[in-house]
């Protein structure tokens, strides 16, 4: 098998190499940069892709690398292309154009942005996490351990809360060992709290298997803060970079408004200081700081 699985599209003669880039120039500020070749050590790497429906175009030029350890986010307005993105990197569509690596030994554990449990049919949460897959009994204590929702284990799947389903969906993610995790808008039908619980969560599972986490979402404040990297869209890449590079980017004004820049840039206030549990300001250790740079 080999180590790299190509998913490209053919090109038109009418689109030389790199096509998706045509419109953009010098002074476009949309965060474009000249092609790179994909990246072969990235969990997946994407090139110019570009996908059209219904005579409208969806993305075009969209580069994208996810790398192990790293939580790279997609940001956007409504009908930006961020969900498109994902079923691309899925191979749920092909697109027209452009190119997909990932290595053979990339896998990849989904969380959907929406989820239906029927209610006529009566289903713990151990069964469902146990359909579809040869996980023992063993191992679908541990995931939801990990999740987070160990206690949900003999409850129906149709009593959770929003909260604990998007937990038991992260726990059937991790059922198939992935070493990239890609969820769309996981927070849906998650209160604040429980929101910025969710995404703890995320990093910690980031950092205890080294995961690489490609995370679509429109919660601007707590997905920045926690994300190494992010691709905001727009049909295309408008900008991209660290959370706070990409709020100060006149396209990240242009699409959310000054006032959310203008919040974002007070919310990733460079710190010199730390809290401990009980909010209580501590100084930061030498060589360490509490801000990201731009």
């Amino acid at each position: 098998m080999s180590a790299v699985e190509h998913a490209t599209a053919p090109r038109h003669a009418d689109h030389p190499p790199h096509a998706g880039h045509f419109e953009h120039g010098p002074e476009c500020g949309c965060g474009h940069h000249e092609a790179t070749p994909p990246d072969p050590g990235a969990l997946v790497s994407a090139r110019g892709l570009a996908i059209a429906r219904g005579g409208r175009t969806l993305l075009s030029g969209v580069d994208l690398d996810v790398r192990r350890g790293e939580i790279v986010t997609l940001i956007g307005p409504n009908g930006a292309g961020k969900s498109t993105l994902v079923k691309l990197v899925l191979s749920i569509l092909k697109p027209d154009r452009g190119t997909i690596l990932k290595p053979a030994d990339t896998r990849i554990g989904y969380v959907p942005q929406k989820f239906e449990a029927d209610r006529t049919i009566p289903m713990t949460v151990a069964r469902f996490l146990a359909l579809g897959n040869d996980a023992h009994a063993g191992e679908v204590t541990k995931a939801l351990a990990e999740a987070g929702v160990a206690h949900t284990a003999n409850q129906q799947l149709t009593e959770l809360s929003g909260g604990e389903t998007q937990r038991v969906l992260i726990a059937r993610a991790l059922l198939r060992k992935p070493n990239l995790l890609v969820l769309d808008e996981p927070a849906s039908g998650v209160d604040y709290a429980g929101e910025a619980e969710l995404y703890d969560l995320i990093g910690a599972l980031r950092d205890r298997h080294g995961l690489g986490v490609l995370l679509v979402s429109h919660d601007l404040h707590v997905v920045m803060a926690k994300s190494d990297r992010v691709l905001c869209l727009n049909g295309h890449v408008c900008c991209s970079g660290r959370p706070e590079a990409v709020a100060r980017s006149s396209e990240y004004v242009r699409l959310f408004g000054p006032e959310a820049a203008r919040s974002l840039a007070l919310y990733h206030h460079h710190h010199d200081h730390r809290h401990d549990i009980t909010g209580a300001a501590l100084p930061i250790a030498d060589g360490a700081s509490g801000g990201q740079e731009s």
